[in-house]
């Protein structure tokens, strides 16, 4: 099978070359197609994987910056996008945090004008894949995830899956420190649902027991573990669940906004600064272009959520290792390919298959996996995989506060990606306007001008021109 990864030059493109080539993964792919459209950064990236030591190296590795060459024969796409670099992640998260508010890649204000200037080239490659090669599928690490995941599905279908590595971190993490062993590719005893960096595990069975409550009100087991550390433990048993660490920012607000803004550079500014300085390095170095990555790889994870952190706290060294989003990939990639049936928790939509009837003159409604939210909008939850596609699995219905955060920020999810689709200003504004960590008319109008000012292609998004 031939892999394309759209966003070929991206920094974390060699972890999915070294899990490749290592374990059940080994021998699934024929070649690996990288594109992009910086030649720097795929001269960059290729020099990595030439010096990456181990089996790899006999993996069939092609650079290409034509997207209808790197779609011709292709069954699988993986894409990891970030139109605008690095500067652009800066101008997301300051916009914010220059009128005071939070400056997070994907969560609020940036999150939205990341999708705004996203979309529209996810879904180029979409309409591409159509024409090139209609048959692949295409799993998704372009963030906003769950935003970008469902304005693709109307080009795409149920052959578009969003991936994300938290939520299932998250279970892992928690079944380890509750010392529960989770069946390998099965999530049948776990409950968990939620947005993409919006979501809660609720249930957490071993042998039929909900394990659950007992980790909650284990002060000492929840300090294990990133997320457990997070959020107070009485707030944990209050709540009944264990939020993905995105939530922080919603909980704890306050607490972030004060980290973010006592830090000398924003998270992006210091990813922009490490990325401009590493790439030509890299692209020269030779035999060893991999070592010299594997240590920019490991800092940029010691610096991940550092405003949750204090008082010198370090990352767990099994979370600094990596191997997060390729693998959930991969295990995708693998169970859509006939290898293998698999569960995983990813972005899809929201529709349980419709139960076997006598035929009537009107299909069914379609049923919600998670209750309360609509059946056609992508959500994340658990899912099993199959050559078919990703088939969700019914949730108990969201907590009355939990539904009705989902159901506001979804709504400002559908916003963002009507205007991003239709050219919607208005829309825009709304998405800004409505969502929890703006809450306000005028500072959505700020925020609009501000990213409009970043990003002159939003204009031209609404038809505005560029001047």
């Amino acid at each position: 099978m031939r892999l394309l990864i759209a966003g070929g030059g991206g920094f974390r493109v060699p972890l999915i070359y070294r899990a490749l080539a290592s374990g059940r993964f080994a021998g699934l792919v024929s070649e690996l197609v990288l594109y992009d459209v910086a030649p720097t950064r795929l001269a960059a990236v290729t020099a990595v994987l030439r010096s990456m030591p181990g089996p790899g190296a006999g993996l069939p590795v092609r650079a290409t910056t034509s997207l209808p060459d790197a779609l011709a024969g292709t069954q699988m796409v993986f894409a990891a996008v970030r139109p605008g670099g690095t500067a652009g992640r800066v101008a997301d998260e300051k916009v914010a945090q220059d009128l005071g508010l939070l400056g997070q890649e994907t969560t609020g204000a940036g999150g939205i004008s990341y999708a705004l200037r996203t979309i529209p080239h996810m879904l180029g490659l979409a309409r591409q894949m159509r024409k090139h090669s209609p048959e692949a599928w295409l799993i998704n690490f372009t963030n906003p995830a769950g935003m970008v995941t469902e304005a693709l599905v109307p080009v795409l279908g149920s052959r578009v899956i969003g991936i994300c590595d938290s939520a299932g971190g998250l279970v892992q993490r928690a079944a380890r420190a509750a010392g529960v062993a989770l069946p390998d590719g099965r999530l049948d005893g776990v409950g968990y649902y939620g947005l993409n960096h919006l979501g809660w595990l609720y249930r957490l069975e071993s042998g039929g027991r909900d394990v659950l409550p007992g980790l909650l009100a284990d002060p000492r087991a929840l300090q294990s573990f990133e997320e457990g550390r997070l959020f107070p433990q009485p707030f944990l048993a209050g709540l009944g669940a264990l939020p993905n660490e995105y939530l922080y920012y919603y909980y704890r607000l306050d607490d972030a906004r004060r980290a973010m803004r006592a830090m000398p550079v924003t998270r992006g500014e210091s990813i922009h600064l490490q990325q401009q300085e590493l790439y030509p390095r890299l692209a020269a170095a030779g035999t060893d272009a991999y070592r010299l990555w594997e240590e920019a790889r490991r800092s940029r994870e010691e610096g991940y959520l550092a405003e949750a952190r204090a008082n010198g706290e370090q990352r767990d060294e099994d979370d600094l290792a990596g191997g997060g989003y390729e693998r959930v990939a991969l295990a995708a990639m693998r169970a859509l390919s006939g290898a293998g049936d698999t569960q995983l928790i990813l972005n899809a939509r929201n529709s349980l298959p419709a139960a076997s009837s006598a035929a009537t003159a009107e299909a069914p409604a379609a049923r919600a996996a998670i209750p309360g939210l609509p059946a056609d909008a992508v959500v994340e939850l658990p899912c099993t995989v199959t050559p078919d596609g990703a088939l969700p699995l019914p949730q108990a219905e969201p907590g009355k506060e939990q539904l009705g955060l989902l159901r506001r920020v979804k709504e400002v999810e559908r916003l963002t990606v009507l205007a991003a689709t239709e050219g919607t200003r208005d829309a825009a504004l709304a998405a800004f306007a409505r969502h929890p960590l703006v809450d306000s008319p005028d500072l959505a109008s700020e925020l609009l001008a501000g990213y409009e000012h970043a990003f002159p292609a939003l204009r031209k998004l609404w038809g505005e021109g560029s001047g």
